[in-house]
């Protein structure tokens, strides 16, 4: 480099003109008129055109010949642009050359450097060099970096102290799959990546640290769905001496500082809270969208007796009809979306979707059984009117609940129903268990560790299902954005919390030892919360992909195709690791 960079391509204004200036970037686009060339210089900050006259034949000459992406330095003056540009900052001024240096050159790019393109993902990826230089990328990496700053001096400001949990530790027994690492000093025993820094921050309470915060990079080696990412980031907090409302508090504080830096919305606290129970049964959901209204509604009662046996056989313990009320979109579905919508719900295990069509004339795909006293005790319940969509489904509660809690969803977003641009709520005083058919046991809601409602304690041997906890969820525009819980600061309680997940003292020591052995040495009260950092910044960057505010994201399958990982390893490696690598019938490595 020849000289030294006086400004960012993006910062130069009218009140720069007359000034020489010296700036680094990328050629973003150039067109040349013969006695004149243009070529727009692109940096982190943005564009400033840059002009070079046909008199100056050294670097009209090599202005002509500059490629795209190119990376040159340019020595000029500021003048006003005499046609000006107003969708560009820099669109005031420009810069007539007067030194041109090409600090490297570059092939044509695969890929067009401009927000607007429509390349695929996995080329994108593999390119994610080119494509971070787009503006939008640019912006939403920026954006991260403010917003962990910001969460950062709030944890500072309020007495948290960051600590490290290591990566390398024992897998953990519930939730997702572990990555494992293999150790070549211990042959044949392996490490996990953490899911998550639960056991090391509960240990770090106990070691009187009182107030813990960290940004970490968690693992999960599961099946990707929609906005997963196989490594994530979570900003993780633990207190000391805190209850449900400090921790919450806390938290309030923080959305509150990152909903006034980052958005116009003027957030009001405290944020109101939701038992899990009436999120589930108005929403069909742990993590309603509150956007917008369209409440569930169970209607069994109506059809217990009815001639429907589809209907009157569902309304049994564990059993229900359920039923939205969608206002006004009666004439926005014809039968044939309405098929799409029943193909929809079956997708969550449910044998079909009825309907009634509100009107003048009533048009219902269960016409047959809807007597006078049954259509005028839906309309008394559900508060149905003229040009109204009732949609209803009828199974075991669970399938119904998920399925018609989906529905609302995906007719909201069809019909943009939303009525607020922001949603917040805490769901508090989730179950402590919930059975699993697979493992044919009961397995925690959360974690092992949540601390039960003191009043049901009680019923752990007795009824576990009934068991409520300590733990809490916040939840914005149906995205649960961080989840956590009061912990279980009592070794005996939380032996008992082991036996009601039929765990054996054999398990308990091999998958939980040194924590339990923690326990034993006075552990404070303490409760803590994590946020999946990565849907917090969707939230604020307005976007619906999580890569968008990832810098290096993986597909959908867990591969990168910028580095090629995962990758195989040579013999000598897995020699040293003691790994051999079987293969199946087909020649497959297994």
């Amino acid at each position: 480099m020849e000289f030294k960079r006086s400004h960012m391509c993006g910062e130069l204004r009218s009140e720069n003109i007359g000034q020489s200036v010296v700036l680094m970037g990328w050629v973003a686009k150039k067109r040349n008129l013969g006695s004149l060339v243009f070529f727009d210089l692109r940096d982190k900050t943005g564009i400033t055109q840059v002009v070079v006259r046909e008199e100056d034949e050294v670097n009209h000459e090599l202005a002509s010949h500059l490629g795209s992406e190119y990376v040159v330095e340019v020595k000029g003056d500021v003048r006003e642009r005499e046609s000006k540009n107003p969708d560009i900052p820099t669109g005031d001024i420009e810069i007539v050359v007067e030194k041109i240096n090409i600090l490297d050159k570059a092939n044509t790019p695969p890929i067009y450097i401009k927000d607007d393109d429509d390349v695929a993902e996995n080329l994108k990826l593999k390119y994610r060099y080119l494509d971070m230089r787009k503006p939008s990328v640019q912006k939403n990496l920026k954006l991260r970096s403010d917003i962990i700053r910001t969460v950062r001096e709030y944890m500072y400001n309020n007495d948290f102290t960051e600590v490290e949990t290591p990566f390398l530790t024992k897998p953990t027994p519930e939730g997702a799959r572990d990555y494992v690492v293999p150790s070549r000093l211990e042959p044949g025993e392996f490490y996990a990546l953490p899911q998550s820094p639960q056991l090391f921050k509960q240990i770090l309470m106990i070691g009187s640290l009182d107030r813990y915060f960290q940004v970490v990079k968690c693992f999960r080696d599961e099946d990707l769905r929609a906005n997963r990412q196989p490594e994530f980031t979570q900003l993780d907090m633990e207190l000391s001496f805190a209850n449900q409302d400090d921790v919450i508090a806390v938290n309030e504080g923080l959305i509150k500082a990152l909903f006034d830096k980052y958005t116009d919305y003027d957030l009001t606290l405290p944020i109101p809270r939701m038992d899990y129970s009436e999120a589930i049964n108005s929403y069909g959901s742990d993590k309603p969208d509150l956007r917008f209204g369209y409440k569930i509604n169970d209607i069994s009662e109506i059809w217990k007796d009815s001639e429907f046996k589809v209907f009157a056989s569902n309304t049994s313990d564990g059993k229900s009809v359920r039923a939205i009320n969608f206002k006004n979109l009666a004439d926005k579905y014809s039968r044939k979306q309405l098929d799409k919508l029943t193909d929809f719900v079956k997708d969550y295990g449910l044998g079909g979707l009825s309907y009634i069509k509100y009107g003048d004339k009533v048009n219902s795909s269960i016409s047959k059984f809807l007597t006078d006293d049954i259509l005028n005790a839906m309309v008394e319940k559900l508060n149905i009117e003229d040009n109204d969509l009732v949609l209803i489904a009828a199974d075991k509660d669970k399938k119904v609940l998920e399925g018609l809690g989906a529905l609302r969803n995906k007719v909201a977003r069809e019909n943009n129903l939303y009525e607020k641009e922001y949603a917040l709520t805490w769901v508090v005083n989730f179950p402590m268990f919930e059975y699993s058919e697979e493992e044919d046991r009961y397995v925690s809601q959360h974690h092992p560790f949540t601390m039960p409602n003191e009043e049901d304690i009680d019923l752990l041997k007795t009824h576990p299902e009934k068991v409520r906890t300590q733990a809490y969820d916040i939840v914005i525009n149906g995205d649960e954005m961080g989840g956590g819980s009061v912990r279980i600061n009592n070794s005996e309680l939380q032996k008992e919390i082991f036996e009601a997940l039929n765990l054996t003292d054999e398990d308990i020591e091999k998958k939980f030892g040194f924590f339990i052995e923690a326990l034993k040495y006075g552990t404070p009260p303490h409760a803590g919360l994590a946020y999946g950092l990565d849907r917090l910044l969707m939230l604020f960057a307005k976007t619906n992909n999580i890569k968008d505010v990832i810098a290096f994201p993986k597909t959908q399958s867990a591969t990168c195709p910028l580095s090629e990982a995962p990758t195989k390893v040579d013999e000598n490696t897995l020699e040293e690791l003691s790994i051999n690598i079987r293969s199946d019938s087909n020649g497959n490595d297994d």
